[in-house]
């Protein structure tokens, strides 16, 4: 959102491990909270970013566009560098190979799209292990548990070193059939919230090496965020990927209400990017929806919106909705990064009690909580926070100071980092103690 200076980084302690950060994309516009906590990191100790696939930088803000020249990118102009690494494993390790072959691809896949991101994952993890080595590097750590975990298991084995990962929301229900495996293998597991920190723990040899670390946002100032432009209709904000965990549909029909109730409204619907995120085309039944619910003139659906222009669209707005839901498969959200971001510009909130959401919209202190789903109860909500603006105010200073206290970047980074040294300099000593016993 706010851009920092380009300052030069402090030099770096002595003996800190050098880690590789693995995604499938860096940055990616869907990921603030990525950026800045590798942004955070790299302040902290050694650390480089790998991506699984190309550059996509599709509504990157410039401040993230600027920073994808420091990634170490494979995609489809990686495949011949892949394949010959194949082929080299194969010779030189063949035991090795169909082991950690059989480990990474013989399961019970739910999606082709799932076994074609694990397929890839493996062969670019090979000929990252061989680059692990290469550049120096002593930890992988990826922070989604899926294909770039895939990748990591495979490189630390080929480079010797241990990984970690990160799992959270929809990763947890319904898992991947290889999760458990992955999170009892990872030398620590990193939650970003206190419920999937408790659903992570049901999974066998996991719940001891469970740390807790919020997400990293870029939270405003309070001296410099200016004063809210006031008008007569309410402005109320929801903003998301068109997906079926967040219910779009949902908060539709709760304005159709405040429609009927005759309240004075605009709603600001902004996202999409269903069929490119794989999501299906929810974006064409929403709009399909508005139009049947009588709602283009109280509505608006500006699409897409880049991370630079997210600040300016908070400040117009006075009340965000979270309608969020759990999907009949068990897919769910964590936090929504827009909920944080949100609240640190003062907005109360109307959310449901969905997964860790309760965690930040604390019921009467900094928004509302309602149940998933019902249409009424948020109307309810919404209203409540409109006709007592006073209030809604309060709740979103209240809001405001716990998401500084939260997602702090500095703070998070700081504390991510010092448990990924921690944890690679007990294991360092462990595998030292265990040399000198033999």
């Amino acid at each position: 959102m706010t851009e920092k200076a380009n300052s030069p980084r402090a030099p770096l302690k002595s003996g800190l491990p050098h880690v590789g950060y693995v995604l499938l994309w860096y940055p990616l516009f869907t990921q603030p909270f990525i950026f800045r906590e590798v942004e955070g990191l790299q302040n902290e100790l050694p650390l480089e970013v790998y991506t699984l696939y190309g550059k996509n930088l599709r509504c990157c803000s410039d401040e993230m566009k600027r920073s994808a020249e420091n990634a170490r990118n494979y995609g489809i102009k990686a495949l011949p560098s892949i394949c010959f690494e194949i082929g080299r494993q194969i010779c030189s390790h063949p035991r090795r190979f169909w082991k950690l072959l059989r480990r990474s691809l013989f399961r019970p896949w739910k999606s082709f799209e799932t076994f074609g991101e694990n397929l890839w994952a493996f062969c670019a993890g090979l000929r990252l292990g061989r680059q692990f080595v290469d550049d120096g590097i002593d930890m992988a750590y990826a922070p989604w548990p899926r294909g770039t975990a895939t990748a990591a298991w495979i490189a630390s084995e080929i480079a010797g070193i241990p990984f970690a990962t990160s799992a959270r929301g929809d990763n947890l229900d319904p898992a991947d059939p290889d999760l458990e495996d992955k999170l009892s293998a990872a030398l620590f597991v990193r939650a970003n919230n206190a419920a999937d920190m408790e659903r992570m723990g049901r999974f066998v040899g996991v719940k001891d090496k469970i740390s807790l670390v919020y997400n990293s946002l870029t939270l405003p100032s309070p001296k410099t965020m200016p004063e809210k432009s006031k008008g007569n209709a309410a402005r109320i904000l929801s903003v998301g990927r068109f997906d079926v965990t967040k219910g779009f549909d949902v908060l539709l029909k709760a304005c159709q209400i405040l429609k009927e109730r005759g309240v004075d409204f605009q709603l600001t619907l902004a996202g999409g990017g269903g069929k490119v995120m794989g999501l299906g085309d929810m974006e064409k039944k929403l709009h399909k929806l508005r139009h049947d619910l009588g709602l283009e003139n109280e509505v608006f659906m500006p699409g897409l919106i880049s991370h630079d222009q997210l600040p300016e669209i908070l400040i117009e707005h006075d009340i965000f909705a979270a309608p969020c839901v759990i999907h009949s498969s068990g897919r769910r959200d964590g936090i929504p990064n827009t909920v944080i971001e949100a609240m640190a510009y003062g907005l109360p909130v109307a959310a449901t009690d969905v997964n860790a959401l309760p965690e930040v919209v604390v019921n009467g202190k900094t928004g509302l909580i309602v149940p998933p789903g019902d249409p009424n109860a948020l109307a309810d909500a919404l209203g409540w926070l409109i006709d007592n603006p006073c209030r809604a105010r309060e709740m979103g200073e209240e809001g405001r100071r716990l998401a500084q206290s939260l997602f702090d970047p500095q703070k998070n980074a700081h504390k991510l980092a010092d448990i990924l040294a921690s944890q690679y300099l007990a294991k360092k000593s462990f595998r030292e103690h265990q040399a000198c016993a033999e």
